[in-house]
């Protein structure tokens, strides 16, 4: 999982299964739903999900709150979920991420609206942020509707700017948060090819979605998951 060799070869997996064609990933607005209820990544309206970790040596809080408002991109409903990191105790990104959810319950990732903060809170880059259908923009299946180990598959794509892969490693992984402890969790490897060297862990629990986030190689960086909110 440290080498170099293993990004290379997942990248090579990933084009060996056919790159997503134009085609395929415009989205029929009529077989999506902004009601996204995938047990590996539910977003179900009023709940705040939090955080916390490290990033670039200093400690972090993520707050992720799924909202009850429905973004329409390219005519298909959207889930909206903002995401505020805190690091020190100082807000430095925001994002608003947009979801949608196939009849087979594949949750699509459709665009990201995203916002680096200088210390007085003015926006000082915007780099990352991308819509489905805006300057070749275009979607990726974010979470399948029925994960299985070695499914490898693209989650969003901007050329230079979100390029974005994942590969599920193992369905039976073991996990253990503050909030959540889990024998039967999802864990994926996830890397893109604008940061080579870098190899990212992510670990899902049904029901509840993403819980832990850490770095296999590259920066370290760990999120994990502390508390979960319904209003």
């Amino acid at each position: 999982m440290r080498s170099a060799s293993l990004i290379a070869a997942l990248v090579v997996t990933t084009l060996a299964a056919g790159s997503m064609s134009h085609a395929a990933t415009r989205l029929d607005p009529a077989s999506f739903s902004a009601k996204v209820d995938n047990p590996w990544l539910p977003f179900t309206p009023g709940t705040t999900l939090v955080y916390r970790g490290v990033k670039d040596g200093k400690k972090t809080r993520d707050v992720v709150t799924v909202t009850h408002a429905v973004t329409r991109i390219g005519g298909v409903p959207c889930a909206t979920v903002h995401d505020e990191l805190y690091e020190a105790g100082r807000l430095e990104e925001r994002t608003t991420d947009w979801y949608s959810q196939d009849r087979a319950g594949n949750v699509w990732y459709v665009g990201e609206a995203t916002a680096e903060l200088d210390a007085k809170g003015r926006v000082t880059s915007r780099e990352g942020s991308w819509r489905t259908g805006v300057g070749g923009a275009r979607p990726g299946v974010f979470m399948p509707a029925h994960p299985a180990v070695g499914r490898t598959g693209r989650q969003e794509y901007l050329r230079g700017h979100a390029e974005d892969h994942y590969r599920v490693v193992r369905l039976d992984a073991t996990v253990h948060t503050p909030y959540v402890s889990s024998r039967h969790a999802l864990e994926t490897a996830e890397w893109t090819p604008l940061e080579p060297g870098v190899l990212d862990r992510k670990v899902y629990v049904r029901g509840i979605g993403n819980v832990m986030e850490a770095s296999r190689r590259g920066p370290v960086e760990i999120n994990i998951l502390v508390s979960v909110t319904h209003t």
